[in-house]
């Protein structure tokens, strides 16, 4: 609705609160329209790493819990391009790694990783895991992120670092050292190999990806310049506390969702 007409030099009147906008996750009505929310975010987010460039070979996968069977996971299928994933390409495994749902096979790191993660973290919907450039650099020197942007603390006391390498995960034991990690955190840099993300919906998992990853390539840019200049520990802990929430990362991630479904709708078919 346009506002009236104001008179010639008078200021328009404010736009009450209530009548303004603003984006929320949604609550959904039926266990049919969750699932259906999931898989449309999870199509999404493949979509967008893959636009990043988070994509290589077959490596890296995202997961979202479905509703209902919540011991069951929607997760990407196996050998198809993260940029040409559909909603009605993912596939649902179970924790013995079945399929349950879907024309394709599960990767195996996928199930071994992301069923161990789901399995220790109830309040988890969504688990991200891909080999990035910076993530995989970070990784090799074996250090965690430090509070050295505003951006960075969003993680500063929430994250892990599992400091070993034992190979490509396709055990469940390897799995579930990477589960014990990982913790309570919202993610985990795993040395010599990445990051892990998880969040409390796909969009929160997704933006913690991104993010992580961003804050690997500022501190490795930082420190390959000269000596960064951390956040004081009060400081980084009040910043988390306002900017480390998965509503603030669903939020952030908005703006991305809408622009890759807008240029890439197929992906909702």
């Amino acid at each position: 609705m346009t506002q009236p007409a104001q008179p010639p030099g008078q200021e328009p009147a404010p736009i009450p609160p209530d009548r303004l906008h603003l984006a929320m996750p949604p609550e959904h009505t039926s266990l049919r329209e969750a699932r259906a929310h999931r898989k449309q975010r999870l199509a999404a987010a493949l979509r967008l790493f893959a636009r990043l460039g988070y994509d290589e070979g077959v490596a890296g996968h995202i997961t979202a819990r479905d509703p209902e069977f919540t011991d069951c996971c929607w997760v990407n299928p196996f050998g198809i391009p993260f940029r040409h994933v559909t909603v009605g390409d993912l596939i649902l495994v179970n924790q013995e790694g079945q399929v349950l749902e879907g024309r394709h096979h599960v990767n195996q790191a996928a199930f071994v990783v992301h069923s161990r993660v789901h399995s220790a973290r109830p309040d988890v919907v969504a688990v991200a895991h891909s080999h990035t450039t910076y993530g995989r650099a970070l990784s090799a020197l074996g250090e965690p992120l430090e509070p050295i942007t505003q951006d960075a603390c969003a993680f500063y006391e929430d994250h892990a670092l599992l400091d070993r390498y034992t190979g490509v995960t396709v055990d469940e034991e390897e799995g579930g050292r990477i589960a014990a990690a990982l913790g309570s955190h919202k993610g985990v840099i795993l040395r010599n190999h990445g990051l892990l993300t998880v969040g409390d919906s796909v969009d929160a998992a997704a933006w913690w990806f991104l993010q992580m990853e961003r804050a690997c390539e500022i501190q490795l840019s930082a420190k390959a310049a000269g000596k960064p200049v951390p956040i004081d520990h009060r400081s980084a802990v009040a910043t988390r506390e306002q900017l480390g929430s998965d509503l603030v990362a669903w939020i952030n991630y908005q703006p991305l969702y809408t622009s890759i479904t807008r240029d890439e709708p197929d992906l909702l078919s």
